[in-house]
C-alpha cells in the first residue's frame, strides 16, 4: 500500500496573510437567522446543546478564542470547551444567552472578529394568586366583593396568555363582569383577570393558559384555581414571644399555628442568616430545637402560602444566653487628664462583659473579698457614655491610701444556669500606666521565607495590657486574616513567613485589661529574604553556523537583590566562570555556533538565600514550516482512478535566523497503517513568505494521511511541522 511520490516542486510569494474568520452552527438549533443587514441570531431551547464553529484562514496558521464579550479574556466561559475552534455548551442556560464572538489572530494586520447572537428560549411553570377586596357601595347599602387572579410566567419570546372558566376562553370585556388587561411595573410577564362585582356564576374552576406558540417546540403551560365563597388569604399565630430567651442546652418548640386559609396554606420555617440548624426538626408548624447552641441565634420565620392574598409571616428573634470576654479598664482623673494613679484625684474601675441579651447582665462589685460599700466617694455607673455599651464603672472620688486594695467585678444572668464571669483588679501604689519599647537588636528581623519569625516588644507597667499588633506600610490584613492580632506576652509568632509579609509591623498597647489611656506604640521591621527570580526561564536560541552569541540570565527580584554567585553549565559540564557578576545579570558568549557548541546551557544565579537558573537552548537548527491550509482546491482527483493528487503548500519561518535550507525532508503515511514513505524535495530558493508548493500524487480515494516536513541546513536537520491531509470532491 505504498505512495509514489513524484517531485513537483514549485514556488510563489505569499509573505503572510491576515486572519478571517466566519461563525457556522451546528447542535440543536431551533431557528438561525442569516440576515446580512441585521445581527446573526441562533435560537436555540433552554437545555440543549449549543455548538458554534469559527472557521478561520490566513497565514499562520490564526489561533481561535471565544469570548462572551469583544475581545476580553476576563470573561471566558468556565463550562465551555475550546476545541477545534469549535464552542460546545451543554445543556444552555437563560443566562448564558448573549453575543458571542470569535477572534481569530496570527499577529498579521488586526484581529478578525466576529458575532453571533445567541437567543435561548424557555418557559417557565406560570404561578396563579388571587387578590380579593370588599367595597361599601351607595352609602353602606350593600358590598361589592371584587377578585382579581393574577397570572405570572418567565419566558422567552413574551408568552401568550389565555383565561379559561371551566373550559370556556374568556376575552377582555366579555361581559359586564370580566375585564383582562396588563398591569404597569411588574417583574416577569403578567395577565389581570378581573372579576368585578362578584356573581354567583363567578365561583367556579379557573385556568391561565401559556404559551410561545411552539417556538423550539416548548409545549404550552397552565395552572388552575378553583375559586369559591370561602377562599381566603393565610392568618397564622404563635405559641411564643417574638423575642425568645433561652439558655444553652434547653430544648424549645416553637408552634406556628393556621387560624384561616382557603385552599389549606402551606407552613414553612426558615432561619436567617444561615440556613437551618442541625439539631432542628421541624413537623407541619412545629420547630423544635434540640440541646440549643449559642450558633443557634438568629431569626426564625414562619411563612404560609396559599397563593390567595400575601403570605402570612410571623417572625421569632431566637436569643441563647451567653456571657465572654469579661475585660476591665482603669481611667485615672479625665478632668485632670491625668494618666497615672494620684491620691486626692478621682479613679474609675470599669468592667465589661460580651453577652446576649447584653442588658440583662447584673455587676457586682467585691473589695478585698467583701461586697463593696458605696457612699457619696464610692459610686456606680451602670452605662458610661465614653464606654462599651452596658458597662458597669466603680468611681472613687477623691481617691485616699484606704482606697487601695483588690477589686473583683462579678458579671452574673440572674436566674440562668449560665456561669459566672469575673475580673479583678489591683490598686495600689505600684499600679502604674505600661511602657513599650524593642528589646536590644530586635527592631529589625531578618528571616528566610518558610521559616518561622518572632517579632518582641517588651511592656512594663502594673498590670501589663495585651498587645494589639497591626502592619503599618500595607493597608492588608495580618496572617490571620483580621487587620490586628492580639498577643499576651508581647510577641508576634509567624509560622513559614513569605515574602509578602515583609515591612513594618506595629505594636500597640490595648485600652483594655489595663489603663484606659492613650496607647504606647514601637514599630519593628520585618525583612523576609527569598531566591532570586530571573528570567528567561527559557530562551530558544537561533543561530548560523559561525556566528556569536550572547546569553543572558537576569535577575528580576529577590532578597537580598543582589548577584552573589552564578554558575554556568553546557549540557551539564560546568563551564569556566565570566568575568566578575554584574549586580543583576551574568552574560556568557558562545563565540561561534556549530554542532559542538549547540545544546543546553543552564545559568543558576545565587543571592546567598537561593538559586533560580535560567536555560538556554542554543543551536542552528532551522525553524519549522508553516503550512499553508487556505489553498484553493487542494485535491485533484483523477479519471477513472480511484487516486487523487494533493497540493501541499507552506512557507518557511525566519529562513534568515540560521544558514541557507538546502532540502526538506518529506515524511507520508496513511492513516491508521504504520510504513512511511520518504523522500527529499530540493529548494533553489528561499526567502521570507515564499510561497513553496510541492504536489503529492497516487494518494488513495477517499484515505487521510498525515505528512511530516523537516527542513534541512548544513547544521542538519531543524525542527518538524505535521498535517493531516484528507480527500475532498
Amino acid at each position: 500500500a505504498g505512495v509514489l511520490l513524484v517531485s513537483l516542486f514549485t514556488s510563489s510569494f505569499l509573505s503572510t496573510a491576515p486572519a478571517q474568520a466566519q461563525i457556522i452552527h451546528a447542535g440543536q438549533a431551533c431557528v438561525v437567522k442569516e440576515d446580512n443587514i441585521s445581527e446573526r441570531v441562533y435560537t436555540i431551547r433552554e437545555g440543549d446543546t449549543l455548538v458554534l464553529q469559527c472557521l478561520v484562514t490566513g497565514h499562520p496558521r490564526p489561533q481561535v478564542r471565544w469570548t462572551k464579550t469583544a475581545g476580553s479574556a476576563s470573561d471566558k466561559f468556565q463550562e465551555t470547551s475550546v476545541l477545534n475552534e469549535t464552542l460546545r455548551i451543554e445543556k444552555i442556560q437563560r443566562l448564558q444567552g448573549g453575543r458571542y464572538y470569535c477572534k481569530a489572530e496570527n499577529g498579521v494586520g488586526v484581529p478578525a472578529i466576529k458575532s453571533i447572537r445567541v437567543d435561548v428560549q424557555y418557559l417557565d411553570e406560570p404561578v396563579l394568586t388571587i387578590h380579593q377586596t370588599i367595597s361599601d357601595v351607595r352609602g353602606s347599602f350593600y358590598q361589592e366583593k371584587t377578585v382579581f387572579l393574577r397570572c405570572t410566567v418567565n419566558s422567552n419570546p413574551p408568552a401568550r396568555f389565555i383565561w379559561k372558566r371551566g373550559a370556556e376562553t374568556l376575552s377582555h370585556s366579555q361581559d359586564n363582569g370580566v375585564d383582562i388587561y396588563e398591569p404597569l411595573y411588574t417583574q416577569g410577564e403578567t395577565k389581570v383577570l378581573k372579576l368585578k362585582n362578584l356573581r354567583p356564576q363567578d365561583y367556579a374552576s379557573y385556568t391561565c393558559q401559556v404559551s410561545v406558540r411552539n417556538v423550539c417546540s416548548i409545549p404550552d403551560k397552565s395552572i388552575t384555581f378553583q375559586l369559591t365563597n370561602t377562599t381566603a388569604p393565610p392568618a397564622l399565630k404563635l405559641s411564643v414571644n417574638e423575642t425568645l430567651v433561652v439558655n444553652p442546652g434547653d430544648n424549645i418548640t416553637m408552634q406556628c399555628s393556621l387560624t384561616g386559609g382557603d385552599p389549606l396554606p402551606e407552613v414553612v420555617w426558615s432561619h436567617s442568616p444561615g440556613p437551618m440548624p442541625p439539631n432542628s426538626l421541624v413537623q407541619g408548624g412545629n420547630l423544635t430545637l434540640w440541646r440549643i447552641r449559642v450558633e443557634d441565634s438568629g431569626y426564625y420565620n414562619c411563612t404560609a402560602i396559599n397563593n390567595v392574598g400575601n403570605p402570612a409571616k410571623k417572625m421569632v428573634n431566637l436569643l441563647v444566653r451567653s456571657m465572654k470576654n469579661a475585660t476591665f479598664q482603669i481611667t485615672p482623673d479625665v478632668i485632670k487628664e491625668s494618666e497615672t494613679i494620684q491620691l486626692g484625684q478621682d479613679l474609675k474601675l470599669s468592667c465589661h462583659v460580651d453577652a446576649i441579651p447584653q442588658e440583662k447582665v447584673v455587676y457586682s462589685w467585691y473589695k478585698n473579698g467583701k461586697p463593696a460599700r458605696f457612699s457619696d466617694r464610692l459610686l456606680i455607673t451602670r452605662n458610661d457614655p465614653e464606654l462599651p455599651p452596658v458597662t458597669c464603672s466603680l468611681e472613687i472620688i477623691d481617691l485616699r491610701f484606704s482606697d487601695y486594695g483588690t477589686y473583683l467585678c462579678v458579671a452574673t444572668f440572674q436566674g440562668a444556669h449560665i456561669p459566672d464571669l469575673s475580673v479583678e483588679v489591683n490598686i495600689s501604689s505600684e499600679t502604674v500606666p505600661p511602657t513599650i519599647s524593642v528589646p536590644k537588636g530586635q527592631s529589625t528581623i531578618t528571616v528566610r521565607e518558610g521559616s518561622r519569625a518572632e517579632l518582641q516588644c517588651e511592656v512594663r507597667g502594673k498590670p501589663k495590657p495585651p498587645i494589639i499588633w497591626s502592619r503599618v506600610d500595607k493597608e492588608t490584613p495580618m496572617p490571620s486574616g483580621t487587620m490586628t492580632m492580639e498577643t499576651y506576652d508581647g510577641k508576634l509568632r509567624l509560622e513559614s513567613v513569605s515574602r509578602e509579609m515583609s515591612g513594618t509591623y506595629k505594636c500597640q498597647t490595648a485600652r483594655y485589661n489595663g489603663f484606659n489611656i492613650r496607647p504606647r506604640e514601637a514599630l519593628v521591621q520585618l525583612n523576609v529574604q527569598f531566591p532570586p527570580v530571573v528570567e528567561p526561564a527559557f530562551q530558544d536560541m537561533r543561530q548560523g553556523m559561525g556566528r556569536s552569541v550572547t546569553l543572558r540570565c537576569t535577575m528580576l527580584k529577590g532578597s537580598p537583590m543582589k548577584v552573589a554567585t552564578s554558575v554556568w553549565r553546557f549540557n551539564g559540564t560546568l563551564l569556566a566562570q565570566p568575568l566578575a557578576e554584574q549586580q543583576d545579570y551574568s552574560e556568557l558568549k558562545v563565540d561561534s555556533v556549530s554542532r559542538e557548541t549547540s545544546g543546553s546551557y543552564e545559568c543558576s544565579i545565587s543571592n546567598d538565600v537561593g538559586v533560580s537558573t535560567c536555560l538556554f537552548q542554543v543551536s542552528a537548527k532551522a525553524y519549522s514550516p508553516e503550512f499553508y491550509y487556505d489553498t484553493p482546491n487542494p485535491t485533484l482527483s483523477q479519471k477513472q482512478s480511484k487516486n487523487y493528487s494533493y497540493v501541499l503548500q507552506w512557507t518557511q519561518k525566519e529562513p534568515d535566523a540560521v544558514d541557507p535550507i538546502l532540502k526538506y525532508r518529506l515524511e507520508v503515511r496513511q492513516l491508521a497503517q504504520r510504513n512511511t514513505i520518504q523522500t527529499f524535495i530540493p529548494v533553489k530558493k528561499m526567502e521570507k513568505g515564499l510561497l513553496l508548493e510541492h504536489i503529492l500524487p497516487n494518494l488513495k480515494v477517499p484515505q487521510s494521511y498525515e505528512v511530516r516536513l523537516t527542513p534541512i541546513t548544513s547544521f542538519g536537520a531543524g525542527d518538524m511541522a505535521a498535517r493531516i491531509i484528507r480527500y475532498m470532491e
